[in-house]
């Protein structure tokens, strides 16, 4: 398929004489003859036939040249984006000194077969196991009661709530230090008395306080059945725990509550008794990007001529967090040259280069001749002879990087005492690079905002700049909370979706690190005075329940999987829609468009019945049956669990 011709300028001969004759009317208004026997419209016509010509002669611009064009005026491709997620490396054993797992340790995906290479992930910061213990251990009933079993937790049972259990009573342990972003074992010797609870969905919620707050921890395992048997619980401490002054003791606190189960999980009928009970870290969790790194890489020799550039062995590049240092090697050693988005402002004494993430490439300035014959370098030129290297960068990027839960589990460095890594939540937020088509489309838009975000749209395509991981932005000027005047931005990730088109809609929460880049960028560039809010639009659950008839020769299962997949995507805030490109804003759903979009699936007779219900995304709870679904300007549909009957 041939790309799509750029038109440039769709000016033609009588628009360019319709706009001479408007001009003529507003610079020589003593010229009132405009008709065509007056000699000087027989010019600006000639003229109109002169550019018209040029206009198609520059319609005609090949590929290449107008990526000259966007190079000249500073458009380059946007490099892939990198997917993340969350590492989680687990000890061998409970270890009695700090572990480091340093930054940008490795881990990977099972190498399916020789032809396919596995797909790399680096941690971004450093993460410390920190050992633990039990320090400290209080019952606080629902008085507010407390009572210290500190010194006796191992020495003599003692109930771990009221008898009968009350809500909101809590079971509070210390550790001798905060633990984040670490993976605890409470080991428990419980006897079976906390009777009357579902092992599976006990009524009991893990915490960890924050300083200001208690932030639930993510609940790995439970073998004790809600502390009815001895066993070990894994808990994820959050990030932001830390040592707080906690009953006249410092220390790093965790707390298991009584919270209130929905009636077909009963709650404890008698209080779990605990005989002992010993705390231990055995692992931690830190984020990871798709990328690798590379160090020290000699990417050439100077020439000694400005504007040189030279390629990196591995591209694209991932967009480092750290700004990207090239050194020049010389008599003195090495010396640091800095990034700079351009050279206008560069002199011959400024050790400056740019960095194209999407080509890989290290580009120095360039020099121009002045009218007076002198050269004006923009940058310093490295000597002839020169070294060039460039310090660290990672490589990668892209969709292949979206890998599924559990899906990494090699780990690539060795770090003593590690004996696993794994992913606990699927990577996203992974996105392929800019091709050429999307450049044609963006480069007009952004030469007419010159990155000075006016207009509703303006904002649009500077944000995709700030965060090119978002599959969609919509700038609105609606009001929200009552915040008239305000631009609300509001952004949906890219994510990948399984076989039917679902997607999980937790994962279509953006994250923070994408919504402090945007918005730091747009900060710089907004008009003064002018508000933005970057946010998720409203979603508003819909499910379908389809009854539908199929021919005497048809497969009902194959029916059935094709129905639901049709469903999930006409109705998908990712790509959904009759254009495939989401879900409109604030679009009302009709029952109608649903039967002729199943009617036409090979096999079916008929749509005998096709009901729309309202779901609450939150409980999972449903309304009666409604023939269409309006929603409000900011709100998207979302596809919440189709119901589909073949007869």
């Amino acid at each position: 398929m041939a790309l799509p011709v750029p038109n440039l300028d769709d000016r033609r001969f009588q628009d360019l004489v319709d706009e001479a004759k408007r001009m003529l009317q507003r610079k020589a208004t003593a010229w009132t003859d405009h008709n065509v026997s007056d000699p000087g419209v027989t010019l600006i016509e000639t003229f109109a036939y002169m550019v018209d010509l040029m206009l198609f002669r520059l319609n005609q611009v090949p590929d290449k040249m107008f990526v000259k064009f966007l190079e000249l005026v500073g458009i380059t491709l946007f490099p892939p984006n990198a997917a993340s997620t969350d590492l989680t490396f687990r000890l061998s054993a409970a270890q009695g000194d700090v572990i480091t797992v340093p930054k940008y340790s490795r881990a990977s995906t099972p190498r399916p077969s020789a032809a396919v290479a596995p797909i790399f992930f680096e941690t971004v910061e450093d993460l410390k196991i920190i050992p633990s213990s039990l320090y400290a251990c209080i019952t606080v009933d629902s008085q507010g009661l407390e009572h210290d079993w500190s010194n006796t937790a191992n020495r003599s049972p003692f109930a771990a709530f009221s008898d009968p259990p009350v809500i909101g009573e809590t079971l509070v342990i210390g550790l001798p230090n905060a633990v984040p972003s670490n993976l605890i074992n409470l080991r428990f010797n419980c006897k079976i008395e906390g009777v009357g609870v579902n092992p599976d969905h006990p009524p009991l919620v893990w915490e960890a306080f924050d300083g200001v707050s208690w932030r639930e921890c993510e609940l790995e395992s439970d073998g004790t059945g809600g502390l009815n048997r001895p066993g070990d619980i894994a808990i994820h401490i959050p990030r932001s725990h830390t040592e707080t002054l906690v009953s006249g003791e410092r220390a790093g606190w965790i707390r298991c509550r009584i919270v209130e189960v929905p009636k077909e999980y009963p709650s404890y009928s008698s209080s779990p008794r605990i005989r002992g009970l010993s705390v231990f870290t055995i692992g931690g969790t830190v984020g990871a990007i798709n990328a690798e790194s590379h160090e020290n890489e000699i990417v050439g020799t100077s020439n000694g001529v400005p504007g040189q550039f030279f390629d990196l062995a591995f591209r694209p590049v991932v967009k480092p967090l750290q700004p990207i240092v090239v050194e020049v090697g010389g008599v003195e050693g090495w010396t640091n040259w800095t990034v700079v988005d351009d050279f206008s402002k560069s002199t011959v004494d400024d050790r400056h280069f740019k960095f194209d993430l999407s080509a890989g490439q290290i580009i120095f300035g360039p020099a121009l001749r002045l009218d007076d014959g002198t050269l004006r370098y923009y940058g310093a030129v490295p000597e002839k002879g020169a070294p060039i290297r460039i310090a660290k960068y990672q490589s990668g990027g892209g969709r292949s990087g979206n890998v599924a839960e559990g899906a990494i589990s090699v780990l690539k460095s060795t770090i003593p005492m590690v004996s696993k890594v794994e992913n606990r939540t699927p990577a996203s937020g992974g996105v392929d690079g800019e091709d050429l088509d999307q450049a044609k489309i963006r480069g007009p838009i952004a030469l007419r905002s010159l990155e000075r975000a006016v207009t509703l749209e303006d904002y649009e395509v500077i944000a995709r700049i700030a965060a090119p991981e978002m599959a969609r932005i919509h700038a609105v000027n609606l009001p929200s909370d009552g915040d008239s005047g305000t631009i609300r931005l509001l952004v949906v990730p890219s994510i990948d979706t399984d076989a039917l088109g679902r997607v999980e809609f937790g994962s279509l929460a953006p994250r923070e690190l994408s919504l402090t880049q945007m918005a730091k960028y747009i900060d710089d560039r907004r008009v003064v005075g002018a508000r933005v809010k970057i946010e998720p639009p409203t979603y508003q659950g819909v499910t379908v329940v389809a009854l539908i008839k199929a021919t005497s020769t048809a497969d009902p299962e194959r029916i059935s999987r094709e129905a639901e997949a049709i469903l999930y995507r006409y109705l998908s805030p990712l790509d959904g829609g009759v254009d495939g490109k989401g879900w409109p804003l604030g679009r009302t759903l009709h029952a109608g468009e649903l039967f002729a979009l199943l009617q036409r699936i090979n096999g079916v007779a008929e749509v005998t019945d096709l009901r729309l219900f309202l779901a609450d995304l939150s409980s999972g709870t449903r309304s009666s049956a409604v023939n269409k679904v309006e929603i409000g300007p900011s709100t998207l549909i979302f596809p919440f669990e189709h119901q589909v009957r073949i007869n």
